[in-house]
């Protein structure tokens, strides 16, 4: 087996004579860094250890997002290849790092110290065996360790577990844990993923736009130690992060998150209108206006967030986030925007018509009062189809532009 041989030539790396013969070495090992002076000798030293223990060609990539600490340097002098990525975030470092990895695969993982880099050997087995990507988990749940303050316990107990089940149940990619960074996969098939979020959510959305576009996955379980940081922080922040992690969530996942519940929204609303209409009564409780009245914003509630849900299908779908759907192929094949303007309109003119009646019997008495149970009983639903007809006249509209955006 070859041994890795390490090169500085302008902070480049050649891995072996293979390598150096070809510039194509194994694999590519990418560590984002901002600032971890503290850390970044241990990460890389740790990482060509590795390779030269394993037999494996394969060079180390820094990719520095603005280090002003000698995290560049060090990096530097230690034989790695240090990318400058000027466009900050996590994801923006990354995505600088892989593109210029020369590797036919790559393994990502912090320059913090909180990875272990003596586990590159069990990825590259993975790798070999095939698999598109090779997740890393530090999560019991898929046999991983979490070290003594590793962790915060908000991300060990609630953020990482919600979100990897939501990205098992929703996405049924077979993993663990969808945050970890420290992962393997094919330099080609990142190539055709085309990711495009430059923070945090970088890991999650290679896990969710992978699991849409079929990919192999295998896992393997790791060990997250207590970071080696001294000189600052974390950069992780926990709430922004959390957040736009769910708001990625929101566009991969437009079904679970807004078509079944508008669903839901517009029975339940469709049902309480039919029981007030009639005057129900269970239990000794008259549903009446009331019922109405909520069964109303029950219906648009739902049927905006069905609207919603098409249109984001539609955007993800366009911007290659997610792979062509036959489904929306056939809804705009059926769903013209001359369609959806004339049952906006019959909408509308329905509502206003109702409007229109009881404003008529409202002249008659002289524009004085009536009797509420009567008049509200039409100018609600009234209301109701022309605020409907109102949302799928512009809904209409949207749509359409995106669907002739997709051709």
């Amino acid at each position: 087996m070859l041994s890795v041989q390490a090169k500085a030539e302008g902070g480049g790396l050649r891995s072996s004579s293979e390598s150096i013969r070809t510039g194509t070495p194994e694999i590519s090992i990418v560590m984002p860094c901002l600032n971890e002076a503290d850390t970044v000798a241990t990460c890389v030293r740790k990482a060509f250890d590795a390779l030269n223990k394993a037999g494996i060609d394969g060079e180390v990539i820094v990719a520095d997002n603005g280090s002003t600490d000698g995290s560049r340097e060090i990096a530097a002098s230690l034989g790695a290849r240090v990318i400058p990525v000027e466009r900050k975030g996590y994801g923006s470092a990354l995505m600088g790092g892989i593109t210029a990895a020369r590797g036919e695969y790559v393994l990502m993982g912090d320059a913090d110290d909180s990875y272990d880099f003596g586990d590159i050997p069990r990825f590259v087995a993975k790798l070999r065996e095939g698999h598109d990507i090779v997740q890393g988990c530090r999560l019991p749940a898929g046999g991983g360790t979490i070290a003594k303050g590793a962790m915060p316990w908000s991300h060990r107990w609630i953020g990482n577990p919600m979100f990897s089940i939501l990205t098992r149940w929703w996405f049924h990619a077979p993993i663990h844990d969808v945050y970890c960074g420290m992962r393997g996969f094919k330099k080609s098939w990142w190539d055709r993923l085309d990711q495009r979020c430059t923070g945090m959510e970088f890991a999650t959305e290679m896990i969710l736009k992978g699991a849409r576009f079929n990919a192999n996955f295998a896992e393997v379980p790791i060990t997250l130690h207590k970071d080696g940081r001294i000189a600052h922080a974390p950069h992780l922040k926990t709430i922004r992060d959390g957040w736009r992690t769910l708001r990625f969530f929101l566009m991969y996942a437009p079904r679970w998150l807004f078509l079944e519940p508008g669903k839901v929204l517009m029975l339940v609303g469709l049902i309480g209108y039919a029981l007030s209409l009639f005057r129900v009564k269970i239990g000794g409780a008259e549903l009446s206006l009331n019922t109405m009245i909520v069964s109303s914003l029950l219906v648009m509630c739902g049927y905006q967030a069905v609207l919603f849900a098409i249109g984001v299908k539609a955007f993800a779908e366009r911007e290659g986030f997610v792979p062509a759907d036959a489904r929306l192929k056939r809804f705009f094949s059926r769903w013209t925007l001359e369609r959806g303007l004339v049952l906006g309109s019959a909408s509308v003119i329905a509502g206003i018509g109702l409007i229109g009646f009881m404003t008529v019997q409202w002249a008659k008495v002289g524009f004085g009062p009536l009797d509420l149970n009567y008049s509200c009983r039409l100018v609600i639903p009234g209301a109701t189809l022309a605020a409907i007809g109102c949302q799928t006249i512009l809904a209409s509209f949207f749509i359409s532009i995106l669907g002739m955006l997709r051709k």
